[in-house]
């Protein structure tokens, strides 16, 4: 959706080139101190941010950055991009050798410009400029600046105070710079005291500046970006886009802003109404009316992704898609609304930072944070949430691409935050049976019936309705964790409830599953659920563990075993008890079968780094019990005399 939203891995830059040749930025002028576990150095970062009016300002940006090795390469090139909304005036850059000299320069001429069209866009006016020297003459120098005037200041930029792992930064600065009577807004993290502030005659400005920080090296789990170095977010109050005019200085304010977008854009064609109606009349459920609604939406609908001016906010009215039968998440969930409209039922148009590890916003700054729109429909019990996007989700299921954070709620008297479903781990389910036969040569044929739950079913789901057979074949060839395999079967069938779930099973031939040595096999009862999940021991844990969903697997397994065969050595049951989690296994003879049951309950959530090394220990626990071995050995048969 918001392409305007989009911030780059590299930086942007604007002001006059340094004169190169006078050593500056030799590389032996870096501190020693910034030269540990960095695989880049940031020499010089300056950036102003100038507020002219509430429809136009101009960001300059200048940056210096030292190439160690060939894993700071992501940080040598310029990539900037541009809209109508926002102009690119000029672009400059220079590279040094080791010793400072400077040996190269470009001009905005030399860089490439590209489309930022993908195969999702029906029209875009979304472009980059992007640049890179191509040495790789190591250690070296890029310098470039970058000047942007913003035709519309709904988007501040944020301000990095050091740009990503393994990088130091030897000086950072930023400016912000708007009339006297201009309300800006800021919000810090991990940055000491306040602003230097200086007041002109018309003008005022807030300045934050950092220095000498060594390169962090994220750790394992670790939270955020913006939780681990310095950061500023900065937001507007009064702003302007094309001929909208807004104000950010609360979620209300700005919902206003975005209830005037939509407003009057949802009239349906006659033809449609009257579909409305034959198709919800007769259903006296509000819940089946609005699954009639949605499943006519997904039929008669597709996802494109519209991105041309201030379209890339605004939503093409009901007419419009019902005429053409598609639109982005904007149109297409404006037109559900009008769906529901048309049949008595209420719902909102809600703003969402969508991706499954995209969740956050900072709920104490109104900001544009968004780039997906979904559809809220509360009832009396409890509330329904729709992803007009998607031709084949069950209505009121949106999955990890939306599930668990904030949405802002528009609405006509301006907006509010709330919270999107949320999937459990009790929703979260895996349960896996499993009926298997191993062979006298060590070959394991195994028949299993998987069902997933909620979240487990997401990748699934994707999976059988994204690709064709052939192509699931492929990649279950690719998925399973055997050596060597053969799938003879596959089958999935869908349960397509508020709750969704996959059935799977599969029939699979693995050669040399069993280790046979003499007249010993050496086997692993658990064939398809082992963890891969550890971490490594770090007594210095700095950061508080983000773990992700929470989830449950059971596995039952019953292994059929080849005549003559008795247990030698069995793995004593497991339980493991742990704040992230449960987890049990055990393993017993029958007769001639091996049965096998696991049960995990991971909890996910945030945790403090002195819990660090109990989680390492619960994981390489269970990481150990998932590939115990049975020993088995065949038993010897008495010699009969004459």
């Amino acid at each position: 959706m918001y392409r305007q939203m989009i911030i780059g891995l590299f930086f942007c830059f604007t002001s006059l080139l340094s004169n190169g040749g006078d050593g500056e930025f030799a590389v032996s002028r870096i501190p020693p101190a910034m030269l540990k576990n960095a695989n880049a150095v940031v020499r010089v970062y300056d950036m102003s941010f100038e507020i002219i009016s509430r429809n136009k300002a101009i960001q300059k940006t200048r940056y210096v950055i030292t190439i160690l090795n060939e894993n700071g390469e992501r940080w040598s090139s310029f990539s900037e991009y541009y809209t109508k909304f926002r102009k690119i005036e000029s672009v400059e850059g220079v590279l040094y050798d080791a010793s400072g000299n400077g040996i190269k320069k470009m001009k905005m001429k030399d860089a490439v410009d590209l489309s930022g069209y993908d195969e999702g866009s029906l029209i875009d006016d979304f472009r980059y400029k992007r640049h890179s020297f191509f040495h790789r003459v190591y250690p070296y120098t890029i310098e470039y600046s970058c000047e942007i005037e913003f035709n519309s200041t709904l988007i501040f930029p944020n301000w990095v105070g050091i740009p990503g792992e393994r990088v130091s930064v030897e000086k950072s600065n930023v400016v912000l710079t708007c009339p006297i009577d201009y309300e800006f807004r800021f919000k810090t993290f991990n940055y000491p005291g306040e602003p230097a502030r200086v007041q002109k005659e018309k003008t005022k400005s807030a300045s934050w500046s950092v220095s000498n920080l060594p390169a962090i090296l994220k750790e394992p789990y670790s939270p955020m970006w913006h939780e681990l170095a310095p950061y500023i977010i900065f937001g507007p109050t009064e702003f302007q886009m094309e001929d909208y005019k807004g104000n950010m200085s609360s979620w209300k304010e700005f919902g206003k802003f975005v209830y005037a977008l939509k407003q009057g854009r949802d009239i349906l064609p006659d033809p449609v109404r009257q579909k409305v109606h034959e198709l919800t009349d007769g259903i006296p459920d509000t819940k089946n009316k609005i699954k009639a609604l949605y499943n006519y939406l997904q039929k008669n609908t597709r996802y494109i992704s519209i991105q041309l001016g201030i379209g890339g906010w605004q939503p093409f009215d009901a007419k419009y898609v019902a005429a053409k039968s598609y639109g982005d998440c904007k149109a297409l969930t404006n037109y559900m609304f009008s769906l529901l409209k048309e049949a008595g039922i209420p719902s909102y148009y809600a703003l969402v930072q969508s991706g499954r590890n995209e969740g956050y916003i900072t709920d104490d700054f109104p900001s544009q944070q968004f780039n997906h729109v979904i559809l809220c429909v509360p009832q009396q019990k409890d509330t329904t949430w729709l992803e007009c996007t998607s031709q084949t989700l069950p209505a009121g299921y949106i999955g990890s691409f939306t599930c668990n954070r904030y949405a802002l709620l528009v609405t006509e008297e301006g907006g509010h935050l709330v919270r999107t479903i949320t999937y459990g781990i009790k929703e979260n389910l895996q349960d896996r049976r499993i009926r298997a036969k191993l062979n006298e040569d060590g070959s394991l044929e195994v028949k299993t019936v998987t069902r997933y739950d909620g979240l487990q079913q997401d990748e699934i789901h994707a999976l059988i309705n994204q690709l064709s057979k052939d192509k699931v074949k492929e990649y279950l060839h690719e998925f399973l964790d055997f050596a060597t395999y053969d799938i003879s079967r596959f089958e999935y069938n869908e349960e397509k409830n508020t709750l969704p779930s996959v059935v799977e099973e599969l029939d699979i031939t693995v050669a040399n599953y069993a280790n046979i040595t003499g007249k010993r096999i050496f086997i692993i009862p658990n064939i398809m659920t082992r963890t891969s999940r550890k971490a490594a021991e770090d007594p210095d844990r700095k950061y508080d563990i983000q773990l992700g969903i929470a989830y449950q697997d059971i596995d039952s397994v019953a292994i059929d075993l080849p005549g003559g065969y008795s247990a030698e050595s069995m793995p004593q049951d497991i339980t493991l008890n742990s704040p992230f989690g449960k987890y049990s296994c055990s393993v017993k003879l029958s007769g001639k079968q091996l049965i096998y049951n696991r049960s995990i309950e991971f909890y996910g959530g945030r945790f403090p780094a002195s819990e660090y090394p109990a989680m390492v220990k619960f994981f390489e626990s269970i990481y150990k019990a998932d590939r115990n071995k049975v020993v088995l050995v065949k038993t010897e048969l008495p010699v009969k005399g004459f």
